[in-house]
């Protein structure tokens, strides 16, 4: 292997020598592709010519169609036969789906051992087969990209986002995010050659791991026998890793005879009142430095049956992401699981334990400000695209989920529940409902929904922008109101990954849709709100306020 400076040029030729493919494809059949092989014959050849455990590499896999040919192949080249939907996988009618995603894990366990890491960028109109790939690409934290083609602006500046470093900002390569955010602005500062390794008092044990890492075979007496995610060890590979690489570990209360769900009556925990947790993170920088972090944490063991003491270490926002990436990994790992069911049944569960209210009087019900807001998170994680897979594909739905697996808790509480923020000639730019009340003729809305972000303009606004206000001096505040909202468009989409996709939108357009499906559907085309000039979702989709009624009925009832 040769430095880039003394390979550069052959590169480049070879790129720019690339040409389309000379045989034409029939009409009624699918251009043949050999995915799976190229990626074999590509993870061989890292594996030759790079030592394990030394130099890292990053396969970069660009493709715009399903593999029809040899290993990993998805569908068939007659196009008589349509590619595998959610439908097809529920009814086992997926014959090419088992084999390929088999093919898959056989290669991400090669990646893994070699510590190299694959990355995906798919540009097509229709599936490529990345529900397959997950295994590969989520256990060597690789990066995935979704677009309609390769001029799309989603796809250009997602593989401009690999490149950057950040070094303008001070960013120095720190993985863990040590040196501030500017840097994240700037690169990703992508990092290599990553383990996690935890250590835990004997008060508990390890349950498992969800995020874009790969379980090592280390055993433990720390490793509990319930497994969540990758189980069954204390320590993880991390082929890739940047400033927002995120894991979420689970771990089993024991030291009771009735097993590590049951709390524990005396015992261990009457003996010692903390106990301690520690993450040992190693990895190698751009630079080519090793570095380790280790960060040592301590609690204090309370008594169950004083709510108040287990509210104050309740964090909302990072349990709601804890449930999605539990949701997510439930429902790719059990079959006929019922994830609207089960979330709702832990809500419940969690309402009735700690709300306070009077037994069968739902009028009393009300909850902490530590919880106030968690049943709203409940809300829309159960109309999120990780929960609900209708009109999404299955590349798109494990596309979603391995995203959210790798983010932070901030980046993951917006998938889940979008901000909205409202601009009017009214005053500055201020937060807004997650509603269609929302919506107001005169206003401008930005949604942050992280895959999207959208302007939406009211219709009077847009009725005066296609009149041309904007452009007349005497509307200079209009043309501002305009710009302003754009302008916070770009900022949000600078520096994240993948890129996301900008919709400027009016309102009753077709792609106002965007924003109505993140909307609580407060007025619908049968509530009694119709009518009344606000905005109406037609969907049949209950209403939060609707939600938070039958969940206080059901809370309040004896147990």
């Amino acid at each position: 292997l040769l430095p880039l400076s003394e390979g550069e040029f052959v590169l480049s030729e070879l790129l720019e020598n690339l040409t389309v493919d000379s045989f034409r494809t029939p009409v009624d059949k699918r251009a043949s592709r050999c995915t799976g092989t190229a990626l074999q014959v590509a993870t061989a050849l890292a594996g030759a010519c790079l030592t394990p455990g030394g130099s890292a590499t990053r396969i970069m896999l660009f493709v715009g169609g399903p593999a029809t040919e040899g290993q990993g192949s998805v569908v068939q080249r007659e196009k008589t036969e349509a590619i595998r939907s959610h439908k097809d996988l529920v009814k086992d009618q997926a014959p090419y789906f088992q084999k390929a995603t088999q093919f898959y894990e056989s290669l991400a366990h090669q990646l893994v051992l070699q510590g190299h890491t694959l990355d995906v960028f798919a540009c097509a109109l229709d599936q490529v087969g990345l529900a397959e790939m997950k295994p590969a690409v989520e256990r060597t934290g690789g990066m995935v990209a979704l677009a309609e083609s390769y001029h799309h602006q989603t796809f250009k500046d997602s593989l401009r986002q690999i490149f950057l470093r950040g070094e303008a900002a001070g960013g120095g390569g720190d993985a863990a995010g040590k040196d501030g955010g500017a840097a994240k602005d700037e690169g990703l500062n992508i990092c290599s050659h990553g383990t996690v390794e935890v250590f835990c008092s004997k008060d508990i044990k390890v349950a498992g791991c969800v995020g874009p890492c790969a379980p090592l075979d280390k055993k433990s007496p720390l490793v509990s026998e319930n497994q969540v995610g990758m189980g069954g060890t204390t320590v993880w590979r991390l082929c890739s890793l940047s400033q927002s690489t995120t894991l979420c570990v689970y771990f089993d209360i024991v030291g009771s005879k009735e097993g590590p769900n049951q709390q524990p009556q005396g015992g261990m925990m009457g003996q010692s009142q903390q106990f301690f947790l520690q993450f040992q993170v190693k990895y190698t920088t751009l630079e080519g430095e090793g570095r380790m972090r280790v960060i040592t944490l301590t609690r204090h063991w309370t008594d169950g049956g004083n709510v108040q003491d287990l509210l104050a270490g309740f964090d909302q926002e990072a349990s709601a992401v804890i449930m999605a990436r539990l949701l997510s990994s439930k429902m790719e790992s059990e079959e006929e699981f019922n994830a609207t069911r089960w979330l709702d049944r832990a809500l419940i569960r969690l309402c009735s334990r700690f709300g306070d209210y009077r037994t069968e009087d739902p009028t009393s019900f009300q909850l902490s400000p530590q919880m106030s807001i968690y049943p709203q998170f409940m809300f829309n994680l159960r109309r999120s695209q990780f929960v609900q897979v209708f009109n999404n594909s299955p590349d798109e739905t494990a596309y979603f989920r391995m995203v959210l697996c790798c983010e932070d808790a901030f980046n993951s509480l917006v998938m889940i529940q979008p901000t909205l923020t409202s601009y009017s000639f009214n005053g500055p730019p201020e937060p807004a409902l997650l509603d269609v009340a929302s919506i107001a003729a005169d206003r401008i809305l930005l949604l942050d929904a992280f895959f999207q972000v959208v302007v939406f303009h009211g219709s009077t606004i847009a009725q005066w922008r296609k009149a041309k206000y904007h452009e007349r001096p005497e509307h200079a505040a209009f043309a501002q109101l305009l710009t302003t909202p754009m302008e916070d468009a770009k900022e949000i989409i600078k520096g994240r990954f993948p890129v996301p996709r900008l919709v400027d939108c009016d309102q009753h357009g077709s792609q106002a849709r965007f924003l109505l499906a993140k909307l609580n559907p407060s007025s619908t085309y049968n509530s009694s709100m119709q009518g009344s000039g606000s905005e109406v979702i037609m969907t049949d989709d209950v209403s939060l306020q609707v939600f938070m009624d039958h969940l206080r009925k059901l809370a309040v009832q004896p147990s």
